[in-house]
């Protein structure tokens, strides 16, 4: 995936950015409408599995998030349409000011619509301030994969997650009923970066989850065994089962191998909401 390095944002500008996808099924197709505010915006669709999924890609022009940016996300799927939504680029959160930079998203799925929203990873650097909030509202008949991997402090440089604050909320309903809540705070300190019960010295953290139906015990022992038959794994993985879906999370010290066993289990899972093979998205590929 691209993780290129992208010039600074602009000193003393915060950036209230906000991208509304709409996608809509006509006929065999799924048409995307889209509604942006700098530093959003969407590349032209990609239909690599045929017209009725739709490939779509945000980017974000401003190279990186600072204190007091705040990007709003509002996709909705209306009936029986299928989308991937992903991300050009890594994000960044830079440390530059007090206030947090912030992401706040909402996702609605109609019956027999489905979405997967697989953005690439964001690099929060020691000492920025960083908070999301998403909320999923999925209708019966309606299904959502989406993955989240933060790398907290940029490691290359000898960088540990000791100053900053990195605040997540995900809650995803399912027919009117809250399937997943997950609430997490984690405040930059050499006690959280080398606890066995924070960070374990572990930079990279990442959580997959599919929701819309009842994960069979096959599906749950083929994801383990994805984890497990890894040729060099680097970190800890745990798969647990959700009332109507499955849950992975991963802690280490490789982005990539987070993202490679994130795949495989995307790849695995998508026959059981979908009938095609998943496919790269070609962004990931540069």
């Amino acid at each position: 995936m691209n993780s290129a390095v992208a010039p600074l944002p602009t000193p003393g500008r915060a950036w209230h950015g906000q991208a509304t996808l709409t996608f809509e099924r006509r006929g065999e197709r799924t048409v995307p409408q889209a509604q942006t505010q700098a530093p959003l915006k969407v590349q032209r669709p990609f239909y690599p599995e045929g017209p009725s999924l739709c490939q779509s890609v945000l980017l974000h022009t401003a190279g990186g998030m600072v204190g007091g940016d705040r990007l709003s996300y509002d996709l909705h799927l209306k009936a029986n349409a299928h989308a991937l939504v992903t991300t050009a680029a890594a994000a960044k959160i830079y440390r530059d000011h007090p206030q947090p930079a912030q992401v706040n998203g909402t996702v609605r799925v109609e019956p027999g619509a489905w979405l997967e929203w697989l953005p690439q990873e964001a690099i929060v650097f020691e000492g920025a301030q960083y908070h999301q909030n998403w909320r999923v509202d999925l209708a019966a008949q309606a299904h959502w994969l989406g993955w989240d991997v933060l790398r907290l402090g940029r490691t290359a440089r000898g960088e540990r997650f000791c100053q900053g604050e990195v605040r997540s909320r995900f809650e995803v309903w399912h027919d009117g009923q809250l399937i997943w809540l997950d609430p997490q705070r984690l405040v930059g300190s050499k006690t959280l970066w080398q606890s066995p019960h924070g960070l374990n010295g572990c930079p990279v953290i990442g959580t997959l989850v599919w929701v819309g139906a009842v994960p069979t015990d096959e599906v749950i022992t083929a994801v383990r065994a994805i984890w497990e038959q890894q040729p060099n794994p680097q970190g800890e993985a745990g798969v647990t089962a959700l009332q109507r879906g499955l849950l992975c999370r991963y802690r280490g010290a490789s982005t990539s191998a987070a993202r490679r066993w994130f795949i495989q289990v995307w790849q695995l899972l998508r026959p059981h909401y979908s009938d095609t093979a998943a496919t790269i998205p070609r962004v990931w590929q540069r």
